[in-house]
């Protein structure tokens, strides 16, 4: 602890890449920063941080982005969850702000756990526990992220819909210049005026097709990809100098992408494993949606790699 914060801070370290964890705020990722201390994701101040949204990263458990109303029905149960938006949905899951406790801890490695046990006020009818796992080779940061359904009640009740997710936000200005993005999305989805899918996937459109290297430039995105490859690039490229990369790749469970400009000039790049509202969608029969349900006992897992290359 630190006379200024209540949020203990906890440091690993590889020769490339040195990772902050807050385990008290939902074991979200304080900073991420090369060796020569240039930001990877987006820099953070300590002081700074209230929820894990001033945060360079959080996890999404047990779903992840929005649900419509905070609403949905589930074999046979109807679910109301409480709002967490101020035009009436929830969002992010419901671990990002809550205390994890760390059960390993090493110069490289940390592992954080969560159990909904411990929580007196979860928003979500069904015990689960979470999982994050930090870890840095070389130049490489590996997270990976369990969900596990706890529920004791009998089935079909205990029987639960899932989902994970991660949300980091990378910086995007290195030396005034700014990246090219690349990935592997063909899908995508119309949206309503709360960011809400109006139906299933459909193919992209050509000024939302990132398949060939564009430059974000000022344009604001809030979008979904799916019939994602599993990698998304950052490529910064001066005209003099070395050029330098960021490189994401995500286990085949995170079948979408979120990409979302921030306001404070970072972009969000967000491995998801289904569809925002997935919930409300599936009920309606859309296929695609990648929403997952498990039995109690059953887990839920992937793991995302995040790597820098060239002259960070």
């Amino acid at each position: 602890m630190t006379a200024s914060t209540a949020w203990q801070v906890e440091t690993i370290s590889s020769p490339a890449l040195t990772l902050e964890i807050l385990p008290g705020m939902g074991a979200s990722i304080l900073n991420l920063r090369a060796a020569s201390g240039r930001p990877v994701m987006r820099p953070v101040a300590l002081e700074q941080v209230q929820t894990s949204s001033q945060c360079a990263c959080f996890t999404l458990l047990p779903y992840s982005n929005r649900i419509r109303d905070a609403h949905f029905e589930f074999a046979g149960q109807d679910v109301q969850l409480r709002p967490n938006t101020k035009d009436g949905l929830v969002q992010h899951g419901d671990v990002r702000n809550r205390p994890w406790t760390v059960t390993r801890a090493s110069d490289s490695h940390l592992i954080c756990d969560f159990d909904s046990w411990d929580v007196t006020d979860l928003n979500w009818p069904w015990a689960f526990s979470g999982r994050v796992e930090y870890r840095l080779h070389g130049p490489h940061l590996d997270i990976s992220v369990t969900l596990t359904n706890q529920d004791a009640r009998p089935l079909p009740t205990a029987e639960m819909p899932a989902g994970l997710g991660l949300h980091p936000y990378f910086a995007r200005l290195h030396d005034g210049l700014d990246p090219l993005l690349t990935f592997g999305g063909a899908l995508t989805y119309d949206t309503d005026g709360r960011n809400l899918p109006l139906g299933g996937a459909r193919p992209v459109h050509p000024d939302e097709d990132y398949r060939i290297s564009r430059g974000v430039g000022a344009q604001t995105i809030d979008r979904v990809y799916t019939s994602w490859d599993g990698i998304a690039r950052l490529d910064w490229q001066p005209e003099e100098g070395n050029p330098r990369a960021l490189i994401l790749t995500a286990d085949n469970v995170f079948s979408h992408l979120v990409v979302f400009t921030a306001p404070d000039g970072s972009l969000a790049l967000e491995p998801v494993s289904h569809a925002t509202d997935a919930f409300n969608l599936a009920a309606q029969g859309i296929g695609g949606t990648d929403m997952k349900t498990l039995l109690p006992g059953q887990s839920l897992a992937g793991a995302v790699r995040i790597t820098v290359e060239g002259e960070w």
